[in-house]
């Protein structure tokens, strides 16, 4: 389970490799720092990212969905618990050692069958006779010898009991005066009476409890095996015993079966308001199968926090896990435009203009003199060559060049067969549709009202792709319906050809059009030098957009 005070890491929705590689590395100079950082994602990965992380020996980041708090990663009670048959008296004795007024009753599989309280026990103790006949007349002989700290004489078979759950109690009545008793089916206890015994058994008491008493006759034995009668020899006063006995039947009698319960993947603050619903001042917390993993009350509500962010390779809410605004955002790392960024704390904001975000965090390891591992500096120069595009894009810089000569010596690599052999990945088409392409790398942009959409994609050759609008412009208007957005902007970049080939979707598709002009008698012209989103194709696309609105 993650530490209350977990910092997690992410990049921006939809991820690309330098998202992914500078979370994981950047996680891991947090915790170099003593900072229980844990790296996380926003979706999911490419074929590129995949294939860095398995060459470079990487787990996949955790999945984000929210940035508010689950149950489950509350510091909630401990997910103490009893069977079934586990005695009343055993039970009270469990909630006293943990020191807590309730406990949830489980199955073999660790299920929640119930819940019992200290409320429901005083019921036996407290609460009407008839009550109290009731669930004893279900109790075993078991477990009426361990409430009473007994020793079994003789138990027959369950089958041939006969018990109605009432206690007579004789022990100091004289034996002439026994016959004026109904002792049928009834809980006896009584005295070192080996007389007063016979006759109780042969007017057919369900249960004989001598006190007192440190054996029984051999006569009183043979009888009580005749009439089927167990014989438990009490290990306390006759008081003392009428007052444990009612203590011997089973939870599963008393138990409450119909419980308020959560499921430890709901939101906390969601849960939060369902509690003020109800009355209780404990809930059972559930994972998926049903199972108990703990204990939440309005206090585990009351002192919880919601998550605790660094956020990398983006700034823009839109672009960031659901609720981002209600997280608490303690540091920002990018390399691109500062929109709608805001907060009600003081942020380390550091934004540096450069081609990749790992290019910032292999800066911080150096300034921090914190030593990059092999397989950590080539995880880092694969995002760094994904972002600059191989040092095609123009926001590549002399800082960019110089941070990917350090990682590839601290990795032992070569940067151009190392870029050779990623890009080859990044372009297969193999198992991907032409929507999940769409959808893999895209980013989302709201610009006066207009809701914007630029997906870029790597690919062996752009200009093959210019007379394929037949197959291409269906899976981007099908991504347009879905995503209801006004313009959605498709590039497909050839880094070899050093440039991109532009399709558009939407409504206002004549905008992105406008943008990215074709030439004279042709359709979809390959766009020489175009390869960066952030600093040439957004900014265009901006431009027409406020032109028009």
């Amino acid at each position: 389970m993650l530490r209350k005070d977990t910092v997690y890491i992410t990049g921006h929705m939809h991820p690309d490799t330098d998202s992914i590689a500078s979370a994981i590395a950047y996680s891991f100079f947090k915790r170099a720092m003593g900072i229980p950082a844990v790296p996380c994602r926003l979706g999911q990965l490419n074929k590129e990212t995949e294939y860095l992380l398995e060459r470079f020996g990487f787990e996949p980041p955790m999945l984000l969905t929210d940035a508010r708090v689950r149950m489950s990663e509350l510091d909630l009670d401990p997910p103490h618990s009893i069977s079934p048959e586990t005695t009343i008296a055993e039970t009270l004795k469990i909630m006293d050692q943990e020191k807590h007024t309730y406990c949830g009753v489980v199955d073999e599989e660790g299920r929640l069958v119930g819940l019992v309280t200290k409320g429901d026990i005083a019921l036996v103790g407290l609460g009407d006779t008839a009550y109290n006949i009731d669930i004893l007349s279900k109790a075993s002989v078991e477990n009426i010898r361990k409430s009473i700290d007994g020793t079994t004489v003789y138990a027959p078979d369950e089958r041939s009991l006969h018990l109605n759950g009432r206690v007579s109690i004789i022990a100091m009545t004289d034996t002439s005066k026994l016959r004026n008793y109904d002792l049928e089916d009834r809980v006896v206890i009584l005295g070192d009476n080996a007389e007063a015994q016979l006759l109780a058994i042969t007017r057919g008491a369900g249960l004989l409890i001598p006190v007192w008493t440190k054996e029984i006759s051999p006569e009183v034995l043979e009888c009580a095996r005749r009439h089927s009668c167990p014989i438990i020899l009490s290990g306390h006063g006759a008081t003392n015993t009428a007052r444990y006995i009612y203590f011997a039947p089973s939870v599963s009698q008393i138990m409450n079966t119909k419980v308020v319960t959560f499921n430890d993947n709901e939101l906390a603050e969601d849960v939060g308001l369902k509690m003020q619903r109800s009355r209780y001042h404990v809930y059972p917390i559930l994972n998926a199968e049903g199972k108990l993993v703990g204990y939440g009350s309005r206090y585990h509500i009351m002192n919880s926090e919601n998550k605790k962010l660094i956020l990398v390779d983006h700034n823009e809410f839109s672009q960031s896990v659901r609720a981002i605004e209600k997280a608490r955002i303690l540091e920002v790392l990018d390399h691109h435009r500062i929109n709608d960024f805001s907060s009600t704390q003081p942020v380390a904001f550091r934004n540096e203009i450069v081609g990749s975000t790992a290019t910032i965090v292999a800066t911080i390891f150096r300034e921090n003199q914190i030593p990059l591992q092999p397989n950590l500096a080539g995880l880092l120069l694969g995002a760094l060559l994904s972002d600059t595009m191989a040092f095609h894009s123009p926001t590549t810089t002399d800082k960019d060049r110089q941070t990917a000569n350090i990682l590839a010596a601290m990795a032992g690599l070569d940067i151009d067969e190392f870029a050779k052999e990623m890009f080859t990945v990044s372009a297969s088409t193999e198992g991907r549709s032409l929507y999940e392409m769409i959808n893999q790398d895209v980013k989302f942009y709201d610009i006066r009202g207009c809701k914007l959409a630029i997906s870029q994609i790597i690919t062996g050759s752009a200009k093959q792709l210019r007379t394929d609008s037949v197959s291409v412009q269906p899976a981007i208007d099908r991504f347009v319906t879905r995503k209801r957005v006004d313009l959605a902007v498709v590039v497909f970049t050839s880094i070899v050809e050093n440039g991109s080939v532009v399709f558009c979707g939407g409504d206002r598709a004549g905008w992105g059009q406008e943008a990215f002009p074709d030439r004279e008698n042709e359709e979809h012209s390959f766009q020489e030098g175009l390869m960066s989103r952030k600093q040439q194709i957004l900014p265009r696309i901006t431009e027409i957009i406020e032109h028009y609105i």
